[in-house]
Parts: C-alpha cells; structure tokens; sequence
C-alpha cells in the first residue's frame, strides 16, 4: 500500500456551462494505492475550488468540491469488461478517473443563496437589487389596439345609473 498526498493543477476541462473547477488552480489530491488480485485499486479524495454563475441571478459564485475517487486498475486488458482502466507497466492514468469523479460531483444548479430570488422576467434586474414593490404594467397583446381608445375618451366612466329614465324621457 502506498499514500500519495499531491497538488496537482487542474486542467480545463473539469467543467459544465456555468460551474467549473478554474484551470491552472490547485487541486489536493489524499490517495491511497492498494495492490489487489485484480490489479491496484486507487481510493481517496480531491479537493477542488469551483466557480460558478448563479443559475438563478447570474451573480459570480465560489465553493469548494470535495470528491471521493476510488477506481481499479487491472494488470491486464480484460475483454469482458473494457471500460476497466489498465496500468501502463508501473503508471496509473488518473486523469480521466479524476476527470470523471470531478464533472460528476459538479452542481448542476448552483446557487449563490438559498433564498435568491433571480432575476425579473420583464426586465431583467436583480430581484434582490430591487425594492420590494417592483412591477411592470404590461398590456396583454391582444388588448393593445384598446389602449388607442383611451386618450379620446380620457375620463369616460359610464354606468347604468348614467342612462335616462323613463319620466326624462317622457318630459322631452
């Protein structure tokens, strides 16, 4: 058995749209190799720092990833299984075992609060940078040819109650 304890820097592709562990950061690496029957098996952890957009307002986000790795490596090539990682003589090809083990733990959502609002449907500020009352008056599309009508008639408030009687109709 042997432990590896390393800093490693991070390629550029542990990443999905809007979270990513920043390349060239460092990334510690807590390793325990075993030699098994089958081969040697790789276990341990990564620890990565990650940045983010908040998938709700867009705002930058930071966070730390901690990973758990555990992977065999096969002596030799074994046809029934050939997803199965082989050694190279005495190297192990962790970069795409830690590769996998990163994107996979990556948050698909990640979030700046718990309680962000996000962003305002009309126009697209910050929700929390507005007051609370904030609104947009929208016209429905289908009414906009209505609001035409207003400014001839600007203050029409007719009602039942405005419609002649039967008694002024008769006296005229």
């Amino acid at each position: 058995m042997l432990e590896l304890h390393r800093d490693v820097t991070a390629p550029a592709d542990w990443a999905l749209e809007i979270v990513r562990v920043p390349a060239g950061s460092q990334v510690a690496l807590e390793l325990r190799l075993e030699s098994v029957m089958e081969g040697v098996l790789v276990s341990g952890t990564l620890h990565a720092p990650l940045t983010a957009e908040c998938a709700r307002c867009l705002e930058p986000v930071t966070d730390e990833l901690d990973v758990s790795v555990a992977e065999l490596f096969a002596y030799e090539p074994d046809p029934a299984d050939e997803d199965l990682p082989v050694l190279d003589g005495d190297l192990v090809d962790l970069e795409p075992v830690l590769r996998d083990a990163v994107v996979l733990a990556l948050p698909l959502n990640p979030v700046c609060d718990n309680a962000c609002a996000g962003l305002c449907a009309t126009c697209g500020e910050r929700l929390a940078d507005l007051e609370p009352a904030h609104q947009h008056d929208s016209v429905d599309p289908r009414w906009s040819a209505l609001s035409t009508l207003l400014p001839q008639n600007p203050a029409s408030s007719a009602t039942m109650d405005d419609a002649p009687t039967q008694e002024t109709s008769r006296e005229n």
